[in-house]
């Protein structure tokens, strides 16, 4: 099975736990069977590889999500990276490229594109694997996923099939409706469109050279910026004549407002909160080191980051995005593909973080023009190197980095460090990185 997972931008509805490094899929909001937390994007990647352990999985994304994917998902996954936005045609041509230049991909396979984000159970990824097997045989040169629904929404958008067969023909398709034309959409037996299509790789390959000049995968990759930017709808499944859908009717839920996701929260909270015996459907997410107590409160979201706190009533939740907007907000915290970083601090002429790096990783070796540093190893122990001298370092030491000085930590164990940044103009631009001879 050849799936390509579509994980997209920041998701500012989920604001403070998204920001334009950390999008709602990599939150860890779930609980496994063992009670550690994953994310959305672990718990489909592990959905996947239970229903097919063999199965090829590619992540199209942008470069800004290629760390916290790696540090999530680890080093072997494969990544079609997005040098810059271009929407669902251009990502999808991508990737397809990727699958056959790349991985080595044959033309006459099948490969399911579906987003990274679906909150649902094995047995959806047990329907894609069926699609994306209906795919490889069928006349049909696209085959949909259609969504029984559970009610009539207005959005997604409805793909209206010719039969009630399992799988039919595709008749029309409907944009976001209102809800009661929703309503007469689904008496006629429409089914969401949820966003998961299979093909022939060549088939996607063959429309894409029809739109886009371009020889192979690296140059495709080149040429990305330049691209136009439209959707698959638009670009593929508008024009083509031979669609067919196939039904699925297990649960299915997109979990794309504070709303939502806390319906699929297995708990009342995720980090230290307290509540009395008054709350109602009361949900925290707490990322803060400090406890979060809830009184008397009904219908409720709460969530704090270092990005800021929110407390809202749960419907209105959904309508935060405009107020995210007005926000003028530095990165507070990341996953990266070394680790982790969150800002403990912030002075006009200082910056403090907690820097976590995984065992047998580095820093970039690096110098900065305006600003001292000054590392104190908390835990684990580490090597690092200033201006080509390497040290041994271990919880308790602490390590001095003057202004044009080059330096780099790596990590013999997982290691935390408190960095503290002096200087009167301190800068993310303000970073010059080397080659580290070995």
């Amino acid at each position: 099975m050849n799936i390509v997972l579509l994980s997209g931008g920041s998701g500012q509805r989920l604001w403070p736990l998204s920001n334009d490094i950390r999008s709602k899929q990599f939150i860890k909001i779930f609980h496994t069977q063992d009670g550690e937390l994953e994310s959305m994007v672990q718990r489909v990647y592990r959905q996947i590889k239970t229903v097919d352990k063999d199965a090829t999985v590619t992540i199209a994304t942008s470069k800004s999500q290629v760390s916290s994917i790696h540090n999530q998902l680890g080093e072997n996954v494969g990544i079609s990276i997005e040098p810059c936005r271009r929407d669902t045609f251009p990502a999808i041509a991508l990737a397809a490229a990727y699958l056959k230049d790349v991985q080595g991909v044959d033309e006459n396979e099948s490969v399911v594109v579906c987003p990274v984000d679906p909150y649902v159970e094995s047995d959806y990824f047990e329907a894609v694997q069926k699609l994306g097997d209906r795919a490889k045989t069928s006349e049909a040169n696209l085959v949909l996923m259609g969504i029984e629904p559970t009610y009539p929404s207005e959005k997604y958008g409805y793909i209206i099939p010719e039969s009630s067969d399992n799988v039919s023909k595709v008749s029309m398709f409907k944009e976001k409706p209102t809800q009661e034309t929703a309503a007469q959409y689904i008496a006629d037996g429409a089914l969401w469109n949820g966003g998961v299509f299979a093909f022939r790789l060549g088939y996607v390959l063959q429309r894409a050279h029809e739109l886009i000049d371009f020889t192979d995968y690296s140059d495709l990759y080149a040429k990305y910026g330049t691209l136009t930017k439209i959707s698959f709808d638009y670009a593929v499944v508008e024009h083509e004549d031979l669609i067919e859908v196939m039904r699925f009717s297990g649960m299915w839920k997109d979990l794309g407002t504070w709303n939502t996701l806390t319906e699929a929260m297995d708990s009342n909270s995720v980090g230290e909160a307290l509540f009395n015996e008054t709350c109602e459907n009361v949900h925290v997410v707490n990322e803060l080191d400090v406890p979060i107590i809830c009184m008397g409160l009904k219908d409720v979201v709460v969530s704090a980051s270092p990005e800021g706190i929110l407390v809202s009533d749960k419907e209105q939740s959904s309508y935060i995005k405009p107020l995210v907007n007005t926000l003028e907000q530095k990165i507070m915290f990341a996953d990266k593909s070394w680790g982790s970083f969150r800002v403990l601090d912030m002075e006009d002429e200082s910056v403090t973080i907690k820097v976590t790096l995984h065992a047998g990783h580095k820093m970039n070796y690096h110098s900065h023009d305006y600003r001292d540093e000054v590392w104190t190893v908390i835990s684990g122990e580490g090597r690092t190197i200033v201006d080509g001298m390497e040290q041994k370092v271990k919880a308790g030491d602490v390590v001095t980095m003057a202004a044009g000085c080059r330096h780099t930590i790596i990590a013999d164990t997982n290691l935390q460090v408190i960095e503290v940044q002096l200087g009167k103009e301190i800068s993310v631009h303000d970073k010059h990185k080397y080659e580290l001879e070995s």
